[in-house]
């Protein structure tokens, strides 16, 4: 998923949703398929580093199927967007795991409201932790917190090799319709 809106803060737009949403309290702890447990919960602004970490960690085919390049640095502007949410036009869900006693972020997910009802969505995981359910998960419960913030659509932007991803998409029961144009595959989500 490109997810050029997060790439560009400047070009993020306030939306006045419906329901405020719950995301900000959001919390809950999963089993991944190898039975491990995580606790999938609300990014906070304190988890920075722990972001950073988390793409230093990850491999070059995984940052490219995010981002769309490869990119291990990003502006002290752009890690203030990433991690300062404010859970009405942005809302954004942290994946922790614990590994050697400690909480350590793995992954996450967000959606960004691009025009009313309206938000792309995007995920990223470190690769020891793909394939375990979490993309499945994170689509639920990002969805979940859309429809209730009055959200009518959430839309992606995939690589076509990015197999999972659109696994997960069309896996999510939410009847996804599927565009390609230029190397990419347009995903639209209907929540209603």
């Amino acid at each position: 998923m490109r997810g050029d809106l997060a790439c560009r803060p400047q070009d993020a737009r306030v939306w006045e949703p419906r329901v405020m949403p719950e995301g900000v309290n959001f919390s809950s702890v999963e089993t991944l398929h190898d039975g491990r447990r995580v606790e999938i919960r609300a990014l906070r602004p304190e988890d920075s580093k722990g972001l950073i970490e988390a793409v230093n960690r990850s491999s070059v085919e995984s940052i490219r199927r995010r981002f769309f390049s490869i990119r291990r640095h990003f502006s002290e502007r752009e890690i203030d967007f990433f991690t300062h949410i404010d859970f009405v036009s942005q809302v954004a869900l942290v994946v922790v795991a614990e590994e050697g006693g400690e909480p350590h972020i793995v992954g996450g997910g967000r959606y960004i409201v691009v025009e009313p009802g309206r938000a792309e969505i995007a995920f990223f995981l470190v690769d020891e932790y793909q394939g375990q359910g979490i993309g499945a998960t994170l689509m639920r419960h990002l969805a979940a917190l859309a429809r209730d913030a009055g959200l009518r659509e959430l839309f992606a932007e995939v690589l076509p090799e990015n197999l999972a991803m659109l696994k997960v998409f069309r896996k999510s029961g939410l009847n996804p319709a599927a565009t390609r144009d230029a190397g990419v595959v347009h995903v639209r989500l209907p929540l209603s």
